[in-house]
């Protein structure tokens, strides 16, 4: 028997809050989370899985986590509950089945979360480095798994903006100045570019905005909110324009579920991008969200708030397209 685990599969609403609570009971964090829709935790003794469900929460279905398994198999008991029997590679296999942008490979493989960045050293200039020790201490958090309280942090109580992957922070810095009545957060992992919004920031005396160093994902899974934000921008991200990488472009499903968890009902949600089958997925991933509603039919116009950056500027002259997409979160 010590090669088994009990499993235990549940149907849950909120996995974030689920994570949290069996992640206490367990005793451990999970050892691999699909953001906005599925959990996964092993014990020496137990397999427990949480998976988002719009059925009413509960026990999904019972098994053995075993390693003689061959195949994943599964049965009904006398009293109609599926008792499912795999291997630990056999489970990984169907979750990859399930959710092919995952590349966990079980227990005895290396996981790592697909990331949608690969980090790079980059030139950090004398200005940026200057920014980041004078103007670092007023503007970013640091990256906690905890919720931030965005009343405390920004002083106030107003609509709350995210932006994810700021680049060199142009744009964020122009959209919060020309927005005074609401707060922004921009988060993004190069340090040359929070060096350059620091800048603007700093010297341009812009109080309402924040920064966060760190991965987009953990910051949404850990530090913001159920329905604390009025938008999110995701301006330009990485198109991984090569078929193979494009497991790694952020806008996929569950991404987009975990953002559209955290936007208040009424709240937005504004992608651009100048890569046509990007902007394309884009489209389909959220027209295929059922809590999301399209302000346009298809592409939107560019909303007077979004400034042209100079490299979109070029690309428009030499022919190249932009397109910008603004979706809303239904009304509850």
């Amino acid at each position: 028997m010590s090669d088994r685990k009990l499993h235990l599969a549940l149907g849950v609403r909120d996995l974030d809050a689920s994570i949290a609570d069996y992640s206490q009971r367990l005793g451990c964090e999970p050892v691999l989370v699909i953001a906005g829709a599925y959990a996964l935790w092993r014990t020496k003794t137990l397999n427990v899985s949480v998976r988002v469900t719009d059925e009413a929460p509960g026990l999904r279905h019972l098994g053995w986590e075993d390693a003689a398994a061959e195949a994943n198999s599964a049965e009904t008991d006398v009293n109609g509950i599926v008792w499912e029997h795999f291997s630990a590679a056999g489970q990984a296999e169907e979750i990859r089945a399930l959710w092919p942008q995952c590349d966990y490979s079980g227990p005895d493989g290396k996981h790592r979360r697909i990331k949608s960045f690969v980090l790079r050293q980059g030139h950090l200039s004398k200005g940026q480095e200057k920014a980041l020790h004078d103007f670092g201490p007023r503007y970013c958090l640091p990256y906690q798994p905890a919720l931030l309280d965005l009343d405390a942090t920004f002083g106030r109580s107003a609509p709350r903006v995210l932006e994810i992957g700021f680049g060199m922070g142009q744009a964020t810095a122009e959209i919060a100045a020309g927005r005074p009545d609401s707060d922004f957060i921009g988060v993004e992992v190069h340090t040359p570019g929070v060096g350059s919004l620091l800048k603007l920031a700093g010297e341009s005396g812009i109080g309402n905005l924040r920064i966060i160093q760190h991965d987009a994902v953990e910051v949404l899974q850990h530090m913001l909110a159920e329905n604390s934000l009025a938008g999110v921008h995701i301006y330009f991200p990485d198109p991984w324009h090569k078929k193979r990488h494009h497991k790694r472009r952020l806008i996929q499903s569950p991404f987009v579920q975990l953002l559209v968890s955290r936007l208040q009902p009424g709240g937005y949600l504004h992608l651009a991008t100048d890569w046509e089958d990007y902007a394309v997925q884009m489209l389909d991933v959220l027209s295929a969200n059922a809590e999301l509603v399209n302000s346009a039919d298809g592409y939107a116009p560019r909303p007077d708030y979004r400034p042209l950056t100079k490299f979109e500027n070029r690309g428009i002259k030499l022919g190249h397209g932009v397109w910008d997409l603004v979706f809303r979160k239904r009304q509850a």
